[in-house]
Protein backbone atom coordinates (compact mmCIF):
# COMPACT_ATOMS: atom_id res chain seq x y z
CA UNK A 1 0.00 0.00 0.00
CA UNK A 2 1.39 3.38 -1.01
CA UNK A 3 2.61 5.34 2.03
CA UNK A 4 1.38 8.81 2.87
CA UNK A 5 2.99 11.59 4.91
CA UNK A 6 1.03 13.18 7.74
CA UNK A 7 2.07 16.69 8.66
CA UNK A 8 5.61 17.99 8.50
CA UNK A 9 7.08 16.02 11.42
CA UNK A 10 8.10 12.94 9.43
CA UNK A 11 5.16 10.70 10.26
CA UNK A 12 4.53 8.17 7.47
CA UNK A 13 1.53 5.85 7.34
CA UNK A 14 -0.19 3.51 4.95
CA UNK A 15 -2.85 5.25 2.86
CA UNK A 16 -5.55 3.59 4.95
CA UNK A 17 -5.52 2.82 8.66
CA UNK A 18 -7.67 0.71 10.96
CA UNK A 19 -9.96 2.34 13.51
CA UNK A 20 -10.32 -0.03 16.46
CA UNK A 21 -13.16 1.49 18.49
CA UNK A 22 -15.72 -1.07 17.31
CA UNK A 23 -13.76 -3.88 18.95
CA UNK A 24 -14.70 -2.50 22.36
CA UNK A 25 -17.82 -0.33 22.14
CA UNK A 26 -20.48 1.53 20.14
CA UNK A 27 -21.58 -1.20 17.72
CA UNK A 28 -22.68 -3.92 20.12
CA UNK A 29 -20.81 -6.99 21.40
CA UNK A 30 -17.56 -8.02 19.73
CA UNK A 31 -15.41 -11.13 19.92
CA UNK A 32 -11.79 -10.57 20.99
CA UNK A 33 -10.45 -13.48 18.95
CA UNK A 34 -12.14 -12.24 15.79
CA UNK A 35 -11.01 -8.67 16.50
CA UNK A 36 -7.42 -9.89 16.85
CA UNK A 37 -7.71 -11.72 13.54
CA UNK A 38 -8.93 -8.53 11.87
CA UNK A 39 -5.90 -6.63 13.18
CA UNK A 40 -3.54 -9.35 11.95
CA UNK A 41 -5.22 -9.34 8.53
CA UNK A 42 -4.89 -5.56 8.36
CA UNK A 43 -1.16 -5.76 8.96
CA UNK A 44 -0.78 -8.54 6.39
CA UNK A 45 -2.60 -6.36 3.85
CA UNK A 46 -0.16 -3.49 4.35
CA UNK A 47 -2.20 -1.35 6.74
CA UNK A 48 0.18 0.21 9.25
CA UNK A 49 -1.90 2.83 11.10
CA UNK A 50 -3.65 1.19 14.06
CA UNK A 51 -5.86 3.62 15.99
CA UNK A 52 -7.03 3.11 19.58
CA UNK A 53 -7.91 5.25 22.62
CA UNK A 54 -7.77 4.94 26.37
CA UNK A 55 -11.53 5.52 26.55
CA UNK A 56 -12.57 2.72 24.19
CA UNK A 57 -14.09 0.10 26.43
CA UNK A 58 -12.49 1.71 29.48
CA UNK A 59 -9.02 0.42 28.55
CA UNK A 60 -10.16 -2.84 26.93
CA UNK A 61 -9.26 -1.61 23.46
CA UNK A 62 -5.66 -0.74 24.24
CA UNK A 63 -5.11 -4.07 25.97
CA UNK A 64 -6.63 -5.91 23.00
CA UNK A 65 -4.54 -3.95 20.50
CA UNK A 66 -1.40 -4.48 22.56
CA UNK A 67 -1.89 -8.26 22.61
CA UNK A 68 -2.67 -8.35 18.89
CA UNK A 69 0.44 -6.37 17.99
CA UNK A 70 2.86 -8.35 20.15
CA UNK A 71 5.89 -9.24 18.10
CA UNK A 72 4.94 -6.90 15.25
CA UNK A 73 5.73 -3.50 16.76
CA UNK A 74 8.03 -2.52 13.90
CA UNK A 75 5.22 -3.04 11.36
CA UNK A 76 2.89 -0.38 12.69
CA UNK A 77 2.18 3.26 13.37
CA UNK A 78 0.49 3.00 16.76
CA UNK A 79 -1.97 5.78 17.56
CA UNK A 80 -3.96 6.25 20.73
CA UNK A 81 -5.75 9.07 22.53
CA UNK A 82 -6.41 10.52 25.96
CA UNK A 83 -8.82 13.09 27.29
CA UNK A 84 -12.12 11.19 27.41
CA UNK A 85 -12.29 9.48 30.79
CA UNK A 86 -14.65 6.63 31.68
CA UNK A 87 -14.94 5.78 35.33
CA UNK A 88 -17.51 5.05 38.03
CA UNK A 89 -18.76 8.63 37.75
CA UNK A 90 -19.57 8.31 34.05
CA UNK A 91 -17.84 9.97 31.12
CA UNK A 92 -15.96 13.25 31.34
CA UNK A 93 -13.25 15.27 29.62
CA UNK A 94 -9.86 15.81 31.24
CA UNK A 95 -7.04 17.71 29.60
CA UNK A 96 -5.35 18.96 32.76
CA UNK A 97 -1.59 19.20 32.15
CA UNK A 98 -0.68 17.48 35.42
CA UNK A 99 -2.68 14.40 34.36
CA UNK A 100 -1.28 13.99 30.84
CA UNK A 101 1.84 12.02 31.72
CA UNK A 102 -0.13 9.61 33.90
CA UNK A 103 -2.64 8.94 31.13
CA UNK A 104 0.21 8.32 28.68
CA UNK A 105 2.06 5.95 30.98
CA UNK A 106 -1.14 3.99 31.63
CA UNK A 107 -1.71 3.65 27.87
CA UNK A 108 1.88 2.51 27.35
CA UNK A 109 1.39 -0.18 29.96
CA UNK A 110 -1.90 -1.39 28.48
CA UNK A 111 -0.43 -1.41 24.97
CA UNK A 112 2.75 -3.12 26.11
CA UNK A 113 5.05 -0.69 24.30
CA UNK A 114 7.69 1.87 25.19
CA UNK A 115 6.62 4.58 22.75
CA UNK A 116 3.39 5.76 21.13
CA UNK A 117 3.85 6.88 17.54
CA UNK A 118 0.90 9.30 17.42
CA UNK A 119 -0.69 10.57 20.64
CA UNK A 120 -3.95 12.49 20.29
CA UNK A 121 -5.84 14.75 22.61
CA UNK A 122 -9.20 13.01 22.13
CA UNK A 123 -11.28 16.09 22.98
CA UNK A 124 -10.35 19.55 24.19
CA UNK A 125 -11.26 20.00 27.84
CA UNK A 126 -13.41 23.17 27.96
CA UNK A 127 -11.92 23.96 31.37
CA UNK A 128 -8.31 23.91 30.12
CA UNK A 129 -6.75 26.03 27.34
CA UNK A 130 -5.66 23.68 24.57
CA UNK A 131 -2.19 25.24 24.53
CA UNK A 132 -1.65 24.13 28.12
CA UNK A 133 -2.63 20.55 27.38
CA UNK A 134 -0.43 20.45 24.28
CA UNK A 135 2.45 21.87 26.29
CA UNK A 136 2.25 18.85 28.58
CA UNK A 137 2.00 16.56 25.54
CA UNK A 138 5.17 18.14 24.14
CA UNK A 139 6.99 17.07 27.30
CA UNK A 140 6.12 13.46 26.41
CA UNK A 141 7.87 13.89 23.06
CA UNK A 142 10.94 15.30 24.81
CA UNK A 143 10.88 12.32 27.19
CA UNK A 144 10.73 9.81 24.32
CA UNK A 145 7.33 8.42 25.33
CA UNK A 146 5.61 9.83 22.24
CA UNK A 147 6.88 10.50 18.72
CA UNK A 148 4.17 12.72 17.20
CA UNK A 149 1.21 14.72 18.49
CA UNK A 150 -2.35 14.89 17.21
CA UNK A 151 -5.72 16.42 18.06
CA UNK A 152 -9.25 15.13 17.53
CA UNK A 153 -12.47 17.07 16.87
CA UNK A 154 -10.99 20.55 17.22
CA UNK A 155 -12.00 23.78 15.53
CA UNK A 156 -9.55 25.88 13.49
CA UNK A 157 -8.78 28.25 16.36
CA UNK A 158 -7.94 25.38 18.72
CA UNK A 159 -5.78 23.77 16.06
CA UNK A 160 -3.88 27.00 15.49
CA UNK A 161 -3.32 27.54 19.22
CA UNK A 162 -2.03 23.99 19.58
CA UNK A 163 0.29 24.22 16.58
CA UNK A 164 1.84 27.37 18.02
CA UNK A 165 3.04 25.29 21.00
CA UNK A 166 4.30 22.15 19.22
CA UNK A 167 4.09 20.74 15.67
CA UNK A 168 0.86 18.78 15.18
CA UNK A 169 1.17 15.81 12.85
CA UNK A 170 -2.51 14.98 12.43
CA UNK A 171 -6.02 16.08 13.20
CA UNK A 172 -8.73 13.43 13.47
CA UNK A 173 -12.39 14.15 12.73
CA UNK A 174 -15.42 12.60 11.10
CA UNK A 175 -15.35 13.05 7.31
CA UNK A 176 -16.97 11.02 4.59
CA UNK A 177 -18.93 11.35 1.40
CA UNK A 178 -22.05 11.63 3.58
CA UNK A 179 -20.59 14.13 6.12
CA UNK A 180 -18.60 16.92 4.49
CA UNK A 181 -18.88 19.95 6.79
CA UNK A 182 -15.17 19.74 7.79
CA UNK A 183 -14.32 20.82 4.25
CA UNK A 184 -15.51 24.31 5.23
CA UNK A 185 -13.20 24.91 8.17
CA UNK A 186 -11.01 22.16 9.66
CA UNK A 187 -9.61 20.82 6.38
CA UNK A 188 -8.37 24.18 5.04
CA UNK A 189 -7.04 25.20 8.45
CA UNK A 190 -5.09 21.96 8.82
CA UNK A 191 -3.60 22.32 5.36
CA UNK A 192 -2.59 25.89 6.03
CA UNK A 193 -0.79 24.73 9.18
CA UNK A 194 0.79 21.65 7.57
CA UNK A 195 -1.27 19.16 9.61
CA UNK A 196 -2.28 15.77 8.19
CA UNK A 197 -5.92 14.68 7.95
CA UNK A 198 -7.17 11.45 9.57
CA UNK A 199 -10.89 10.98 8.92
CA UNK A 200 -12.73 8.54 11.16
CA UNK A 201 -16.06 6.97 10.15
CA UNK A 202 -15.08 7.40 6.48
CA UNK A 203 -17.83 4.93 5.57
CA UNK A 204 -20.50 6.97 7.32
CA UNK A 205 -20.71 4.55 10.29
CA UNK A 206 -21.50 1.76 7.86
CA UNK A 207 -24.08 3.69 5.84
CA UNK A 208 -21.89 3.95 2.75
CA UNK A 209 -21.22 0.22 2.57
CA UNK A 210 -24.82 -0.44 1.59
CA UNK A 211 -24.82 -3.33 4.06
CA UNK A 212 -26.57 -2.06 7.19
CA UNK A 213 -28.11 -4.74 9.40
CA UNK A 214 -31.85 -5.24 8.80
CA UNK A 215 -34.32 -3.93 11.32
CA UNK A 216 -33.65 -1.65 14.29
CA UNK A 217 -30.14 -1.33 15.67
CA UNK A 218 -29.50 -3.67 18.61
CA UNK A 219 -28.84 -2.49 22.15
CA UNK A 220 -25.34 -1.03 22.43
CA UNK A 221 -25.25 0.25 18.84
CA UNK A 222 -25.08 4.03 19.06
CA UNK A 223 -26.35 4.54 15.52
CA UNK A 224 -29.82 4.17 16.99
CA UNK A 225 -29.33 7.70 18.41
CA UNK A 226 -27.88 9.25 15.25
CA UNK A 227 -30.39 11.31 13.22
CA UNK A 228 -28.79 10.18 9.98
CA UNK A 229 -30.11 6.68 10.67
CA UNK A 230 -33.58 7.72 11.76
CA UNK A 231 -36.77 7.00 9.82
CA UNK A 232 -37.19 9.25 6.78
CA UNK A 233 -33.58 10.43 6.91
CA UNK A 234 -32.36 6.87 6.60
CA UNK A 235 -34.77 6.13 3.77
CA UNK A 236 -33.48 9.09 1.77
CA UNK A 237 -29.86 8.36 2.59
CA UNK A 238 -30.19 4.73 1.51
CA UNK A 239 -31.56 5.91 -1.84
CA UNK A 240 -28.30 7.83 -2.31
CA UNK A 241 -26.32 4.75 -1.32
CA UNK A 242 -28.13 2.70 -3.95
CA UNK A 243 -27.14 5.27 -6.58
CA UNK A 244 -23.58 5.13 -5.24
CA UNK A 245 -23.60 1.33 -5.50
CA UNK A 246 -24.80 1.51 -9.09
CA UNK A 247 -21.93 3.83 -9.98
CA UNK A 248 -19.49 1.60 -8.09
CA UNK A 249 -20.66 -1.38 -10.11
CA UNK A 250 -19.54 0.32 -13.29
CA UNK A 251 -16.04 0.45 -11.78
CA UNK A 252 -16.32 -3.15 -10.56
CA UNK A 253 -15.88 -2.08 -6.96
CA UNK A 254 -18.22 -1.95 -3.97
CA UNK A 255 -20.01 1.15 -2.73
CA UNK A 256 -17.73 1.20 0.31
CA UNK A 257 -14.60 1.01 -1.82
CA UNK A 258 -15.84 3.88 -3.99
CA UNK A 259 -16.55 5.98 -0.89
CA UNK A 260 -13.05 5.33 0.47
CA UNK A 261 -11.47 6.03 -2.92
CA UNK A 262 -13.33 9.35 -3.02
CA UNK A 263 -11.87 10.33 0.33
CA UNK A 264 -8.36 9.23 -0.65
CA UNK A 265 -8.71 11.35 -3.79
CA UNK A 266 -9.23 14.48 -1.68
CA UNK A 267 -5.47 14.78 -1.22
CA UNK A 268 -2.23 12.94 -0.40
CA UNK A 269 -2.43 14.23 3.18
CA UNK A 270 -5.59 12.16 3.90
CA UNK A 271 -5.37 8.83 5.78
CA UNK A 272 -8.86 7.46 6.51
CA UNK A 273 -9.21 4.94 9.34
CA UNK A 274 -12.28 2.81 8.62
CA UNK A 275 -13.20 0.41 11.37
CA UNK A 276 -14.58 -3.07 10.89
CA UNK A 277 -15.07 -6.28 12.85
CA UNK A 278 -15.20 -8.42 9.71
CA UNK A 279 -12.17 -10.12 8.17
CA UNK A 280 -13.84 -9.95 4.77
CA UNK A 281 -14.49 -6.25 5.12
CA UNK A 282 -10.89 -5.43 6.06
CA UNK A 283 -9.71 -6.95 2.78
CA UNK A 284 -12.37 -5.01 0.88
CA UNK A 285 -11.37 -1.75 2.56
CA UNK A 286 -7.66 -2.28 1.92
CA UNK A 287 -8.33 -2.87 -1.78
CA UNK A 288 -9.89 0.61 -1.99
CA UNK A 289 -6.39 2.08 -1.80
CA UNK A 290 -5.84 0.73 -5.31
CA UNK A 291 -8.95 2.39 -6.78
CA UNK A 292 -7.98 5.54 -8.65
CA UNK A 293 -10.66 8.02 -9.65
CA UNK A 294 -10.36 10.48 -12.51
CA UNK A 295 -11.78 13.98 -12.52
CA UNK A 296 -14.73 12.68 -14.52
CA UNK A 297 -15.26 9.91 -11.96
CA UNK A 298 -15.33 12.40 -9.11
CA UNK A 299 -17.78 14.62 -11.00
CA UNK A 300 -20.06 11.64 -11.63
CA UNK A 301 -19.93 10.71 -7.97
CA UNK A 302 -20.80 14.26 -6.96
CA UNK A 303 -23.75 14.17 -9.35
CA UNK A 304 -25.33 11.01 -7.85
CA UNK A 305 -24.56 11.77 -4.20
CA UNK A 306 -24.13 15.54 -3.75
CA UNK A 307 -23.20 16.95 -0.39
CA UNK A 308 -26.50 18.73 0.19
CA UNK A 309 -28.60 15.63 -0.47
CA UNK A 310 -27.57 13.68 2.66
CA UNK A 311 -30.08 13.91 5.49
CA UNK A 312 -29.55 14.19 9.27
CA UNK A 313 -27.38 16.64 11.16
CA UNK A 314 -24.48 14.89 12.86
CA UNK A 315 -23.86 17.91 15.08
CA UNK A 316 -27.00 17.37 17.17
CA UNK A 317 -25.79 13.83 17.85
CA UNK A 318 -22.13 14.74 18.36
CA UNK A 319 -23.01 17.26 21.04
CA UNK A 320 -23.55 14.33 23.39
CA UNK A 321 -23.14 11.05 21.54
CA UNK A 322 -19.65 11.50 20.12
CA UNK A 323 -18.20 12.56 23.46
CA UNK A 324 -19.91 9.67 25.16
CA UNK A 325 -18.98 6.96 22.69
CA UNK A 326 -16.06 8.00 20.57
Amino acid sequence: MTPRHLGTTGLVSSALGLGCMGFSQAYGPADDAESTAVIHDALDLGITMIDSAMSYGGGHNERLVGRALAGRRDDIVLATKFGIVRDAGGVRLDGRPDHVRGYCEASLERLGVDTIDLYYLHRVDPEVPVAETVGAMAELVAAGKVRHLGLAEVNPDQLERAAAVHPIAAVQFEWSLSWREPEDDVVPAARRLGVGLVPYSPLGRGLLTGALPPGPFPAGDFRGEDPRFADENLTRNLALVRALAELAGRHRVTAGQLALAWLLAQGPDVVPIPGTRSRGRIAENAAAAGVHLSGDDLAALEAVAPRQAWQGDRRSFAAHGTTRTR
